[in-house]
Formats: structure tokens, C-alpha cells, sequence
């Protein structure tokens, strides 16, 4: 059995392809592996708030040294890297929004970069420090970025793979849903994208 944590970051809920394709790289991986977990972090409904001067402070100040003020500014990304360190297999979420991700979950990026907790540098230079996770990327978009004339615009599973990489995910498969806009092509993203899904 496998502890998998689900991150959504679409704001259209029932509708969302990012959601829905989603779910079912979850129903893929509880077949493989029975019995497994999921704990679902809706970023909409989480409100991870963006960096502010407080958070900075927070998590430059020493575990021992924090006042009730700073207990409370760290508290989101706390909360955030446990989950991620609890967890086997990580699903993500990203709708592409403007070519990029939704607010919402660059700022959960924000609170899980932590240097000396997500992350250190030494004279090697950066080491991630979260190992051993398996990360399936739920992309969705109208358009196909993939392959053809828009893939230099995918500004979304790029920087993902980067950003998680250099907290050490490395191992990261994207799955899309895409040209859900285009006609000829709505009816059957969703299927063609679910269709693609293998578990490692």
C-alpha cells in the first residue's frame, strides 16, 4: 500500500480536467498497490497565502527562537512539507493557466521551498532533500502544448519538473488532458488523457 497526497489547484471544481484526470491516476495507483491512502489538499480551499515579510522571518528563525507570530506564519508550510514528507506518491494537479500555473499553487510552491528543510546548499552546491517520492503531474489545458507549435509555451510541466527536482523529485511522469478548446477534439481529451495513464 501506498500514502499518496493529491494536490488540486484548478478552480473549477467538477469540472476541472486537471481534477479529473487526477482522480484517475488515483484509481491507477490504488490498483497497483491496494489498500492505499489519499489525503487531498485543495489548494482553493487551503488559501496558502503568498510570501509576505512574516513568513520570510519565520522560517529564517530558529525552531526555539519563534514567537507565537512567527508559530503562526510557518504554519502553512509546515503543514505542507509533512505532507509531502509523509507521503509515497505525489499527484499534482496544474490546469495551465497563461501559459503557467495557477496562483494558487505557486504559492504552495513558496511555502515547500525551504532552504534546510526542502533543500540545503554545501560545497557541492543545492541538494533536495525530499527523496524517494514517486510525482505524477495532472496537467490539463485547451490547447496542446506538447508537441507542435505551442510546446514553447508550456511554461507549466518545464518548471514543475525543474522546481521539484531541485527539491529532489526527480522521479516525475506527466500525464495531459489537452485541446480540450478545440473542436473535433473536446469529446475525447479527457478519455485520450486517462487512456495514456501507466503506473510505474
Amino acid at each position: 500500500m501506498k500514502k499518496i497526497l493529491h494536490i488540486i489547484s484548478s478552480p473549477r471544481g467538477d469540472v476541472s480536467f486537471s481534477i479529473k484526470l487526477g482522480n484517475a491516476i488515483i484509481e491507477k495507483i490504488r490498483a497497483a498497490y491496494p489498500g492505499s491512502t489519499v489525503k487531498e489538499s485543495n489548494l482553493l480551499k487551503k488559501h496558502f497565502p503568498h510570501l509576505e515579510e512574516a513568513h520570510l522571518t519565520s522560517f529564517y528563525t530558529p525552531a526555539e527562537s519563534r514567537t507565537p507570530e512567527n508559530l503562526a506564519a510557518v504554519k502553512h508550510s509546515d503543514e505542507a512539507i509533512q505532507d509531502i514528507f509523509d507521503a509515497d506518491i505525489i499527484v499534482i494537479g496544474a490546469p495551465l493557466y497563461n501559459f503557467s500555473i495557477h496562483s494558487t499553487l505557486k504559492a504552495w510552491i513558496d511555502h515547500i521551498c525551504r532552504a534546510g528543510v526542502t533543500f540545503k546548499y554545501d560545497e557541492n552546491g543545492p541538494e533536495g532533500l525530499i527523496k524517494g517520492k514517486k510525482v505524477y503531474i495532472a496537467l490539463s489545458s485547451g490547447a496542446i502544448y506538447s508537441d507542435g507549435p505551442m510546446k514553447g509555451y508550456d511554461f507549466v510541466a518545464p518548471y514543475l519538473k525543474a522546481l521539484l527536482g531541485f527539491i529532489g523529485m526527480t522521479d516525475i511522469t506527466v500525464f495531459r488532458v489537452e485541446g480540450s478548446s478545440y473542436p473535433g477534439m473536446a469529446d475525447t481529451a479527457l478519455e485520450k488523457g486517462i487512456n495514456s495513464i501507466e503506473i510505474a
